[in-house]
């Protein structure tokens, strides 16, 4: 069996693609990367050195004309700063609105493409890393599992169901997703999940929070560097 995987080059989408090799074998699995507009491009960097650390396919695709309509604060050409806080308190201030990295639809559209190119290439199953962590509070509701099984339906029923969506870990939170990363011995130095494009992660933006808590609840340090690192320690 092909499974053609959504690859961003982060924690999530890299445990993801480890799985999928386990799984399925490296020759029968292609990891597919999108560039939307983001500030920087180090998570194509980072997803191109996962990819050819499992020697596998990767495809590349430029999506960012689509999204040059959102002022998502994540995407270049927006006057937003991305907040330098945790998602439960930009959630707290959001009254129940996404957070301000939220990407319109975002895993939509990668997931409509990933459907086209993954029946092109022969593929049976499409895996992407959403996670609960993610979906709490619908900070990003295109990660959560009703997301999920519409998306499923959607794909199953458009390419005649020659096409199945999973999200292994859509009912994990993100300390589970690294728990079974470190089981596959994930190359973790690889990813970059950091919002700012520095030459070390920021240590502050929402996404660098969780992922040091996940590494933090497994007892281990995350072993990408940070500008502030006092926090990235093992748990005693």
């Amino acid at each position: 069996m092909k499974v053609l995987v959504l690859s961003s080059g982060g924690v999530d989408s890299t445990t993801c693609l480890a799985l999928a090799v386990e799984q399925f074998g490296a020759a029968n699995v292609t990891a597919l990367s999108m560039f939307y507009g983001q500030k920087h491009d180090k998570e194509l960097a980072a997803a191109r050195a996962v990819a050819a650390h499992y020697s596998v396919e990767h495809i590349e695709l430029d999506l960012a004309p689509i999204f040059r309509y959102s002022n998502c604060s994540l995407l270049a050409h927006s006057d937003k700063q991305i907040p330098q806080e945790s998602y439960a308190d930009q959630l707290a201030e959001s009254s129940g609105e996404p957070v301000s990295t939220y990407v319109p639809f975002r895993n939509g559209l990668f997931i409509a493409v990933a459907a086209s190119v993954a029946e092109s290439r022969g593929c049976e199953r499409i895996f992407y890393g959403a996670h609960r962590d993610d979906a709490a509070g619908a900070a990003y509701p295109d990660c959560s599992e009703a997301f999920k099984q519409a998306m499923n339906l959607a794909v199953c029923e458009g390419t005649g169901g020659h096409l199945r969506l999973e999200a292994p870990f859509v009912e994990m939170n993100k300390a589970q997703v690294v728990a079974e990363g470190l089981r596959l011995n994930v190359p973790y130095h690889l990813t970059w999940s950091c919002y700012e494009g520095g030459g070390e992660a920021c240590g502050v933006c929402g996404t660098c929070i969780d992922r040091i808590a996940a590494f933090a609840a497994n007892g281990v340090a995350d072993p990408i560097k940070y500008t502030d690192n006092a926090e990235n320690t093992e748990e005693n």
